[in-house]
């Protein structure tokens, strides 16, 4: 099976677009835990799949025992079962007030220290903790309810009422701690944000108490919520195709998979603009598509199950090279660039 090399292709290309949204805006986002993370969050999906913790771990190519302690050591820290290591930390750090360095690290001295040391540095990123001193006298003290909310004020949450909707949207129902968690936020301070978010309409709260919500807009022309769109795009992207990985033989008719159609033009060739101007015309009419189904729901309200298609709909421009030049002047080859999954 050519399984390996279609993995080792999406990994690369998904490194490409981390380390773009690590950099994006002249930022530099930790990326310390990325690793553990994506081991942790492969190791759930696969023995979600029904996979034997045997077999996972082979597929890791790590025995058992190894497995189940790495997998047990990312789920929960050693020193605080029951929580993970990030959010045990920041709570310590609250707790105390004022905290040395070295009693954090005597407080978690069970967990792998390189480890520690990346939460700590994740969490000082993040503004949830201000580091003070230097040397052996470097400290910690957790940012207060106030000042996480000025800094919000600054600008620092610029385009986080998107991204939460958007969490809501696509691992919704959550409670608010839930929320929090992935939203790598402390308890409570997403309130402000919520309120708004409710209030207009954009997310709903159930009767459990849980979030969730209907769809996700963002404008063209909004001045923020690039991440909320990026994490859409991503999201259908990848559902489209787990979905067609489900349905390895299927009807031609089904209305899942997708396509990818490439055009080979230069500014003199006849079709240029015709290709350009797709992406506007294909927004153009699923808008206005969207504009009258939303219509008719709100007219007659939505069922109690109901089905979501998600669509999704990109265009990139890559420079490409020929030998024309280099030989008899003939004009580049006709190229077919298309791969078709009606399925």
């Amino acid at each position: 099976m050519n399984t390996p090399i279609l993995i080792d292709s999406i990994v690369r290309q998904v490194t490409v677009l981390l380390a773009q949204l690590g950099t994006a805006g002249g930022l530099r986002a930790p990326m310390a835990h990325l690793a553990n993370q994506v081991f942790l969050h492969l190791a759930q999906e696969i023995e979600a799949q029904g996979v034997s913790r045997k077999v996972s771990a082979d597929m890791f190519g790590m025995a058992l025992r190894a497995y189940i302690r790495k997998v047990g050591r990312l789920r929960e820290a050693h020193s605080a079962p029951g929580v993970t290591l990030w959010q045990a930390v920041l709570q310590f750090i609250r707790e105390q007030g004022l905290v040395l360095r070295s009693r954090v690290l005597e407080r978690f001295c069970h967990d792998p220290e390189p480890v520690l040391v990346s939460v700590l540095h994740d969490l000082c990123e993040s503004g949830l903790v201000f580091v003070l001193g230097s040397g052996s006298r470097v400290a910690y003290r957790a940012a207060s309810e106030e000042e996480l909310g000025e800094l919000a004020r600054f600008g620092a949450d610029e385009g986080l009422e998107e991204l939460i909707w958007a969490l809501v949207l696509h691992e919704g129902p959550l409670a608010e701690s839930e929320l929090a968690r992935r939203a790598a936020r402390a308890p409570g301070s997403l309130a402000a944000t919520l309120e708004r978010l409710l209030a207009d309409g954009r997310i709903e709260r159930r009767s459990d108490g849980k979030l969730w919500a209907r769809d996700l807009v963002i404008p063209l022309s909004a001045p923020a919520g690039w991440e909320a769109a990026v994490f859409d795009h991503f999201q259908a992207v990848v559902q489209t195709i787990v979905q067609r990985l489900e349905r390895r033989t299927v009807d031609p008719a089904e209305p899942i998979g997708g396509s990818t159609y490439r055009f080979d033009i230069w500014p003199e060739h006849p079709h240029a603009e015709r290709v350009q101007a797709q992406l506007t015309e294909i927004r153009q009419q699923l808008s206005a598509l969207r504009s009258e189904v939303s219509q008719h729901n709100e007219r007659v309200g939505l069922p109690a199950t109901y089905r979501q298609v998600a669509l999704y709909v990109g265009q990139c421009q890559l420079d490409r090279e020929t030998d024309a030049g280099q030989g008899d002047g003939s004009a580049p080859p006709a190229a077919s660039n298309d791969t078709e999954d009606q399925g």
